[in-house]
């Protein structure tokens, strides 16, 4: 099937490029929509010319707002621990009781077991 050793190797070589194109396409696009700042219109601008003139649209829009762009990651992924950390404070500030009480409701809905309903208490009064 392949005429060499070479053209395979070209070909995975032209794959991972693509891939790691694709990859920087799905980064810019996550961004444009992440960025509140950004008009509605800017956003249709830079995705029609990403879609016309790729390459050198992706090459610009990293160059011209790449440091924004970790900017705005940052402050998403500050957001997302923070989330995480005020549900930890509220599942951890519960008593046993209310434990108890919200793994007996769970229970009553069907969405647990009787036997996940004991694992609950006893992690609950551990």
């Amino acid at each position: 099937m392949w005429s060499s050793f070479w053209e395979f190797t070209w070909l995975m070589v032209v794959i991972f490029a693509f891939v790691a194109y694709l990859l920087v396409l799905f980064y810019i696009l996550s961004d444009l929509f992440r960025d509140h700042q950004l008009s509605g219109w800017a956003k249709a601008a830079w995705i029609l010319f990403l879609i016309v003139v790729p390459y050198l649209t992706s090459l610009v829009y990293l160059i011209a707002r790449g440091r924004g762009m970790s900017r705005r990651t940052i402050a998403a992924q500050q957001q997302m621990q923070d989330q995480t950390n005020d549900y930890i404070r509220s599942v951890a500030g519960k008593s046993a009781a209310e434990q108890i009480a919200d793994a007996k409701s769970l229970l009553d809905a069907g969405t647990i077991t009787e036997a996940e309903l004991g694992a609950l208490k006893a992690k609950a009064l551990a």
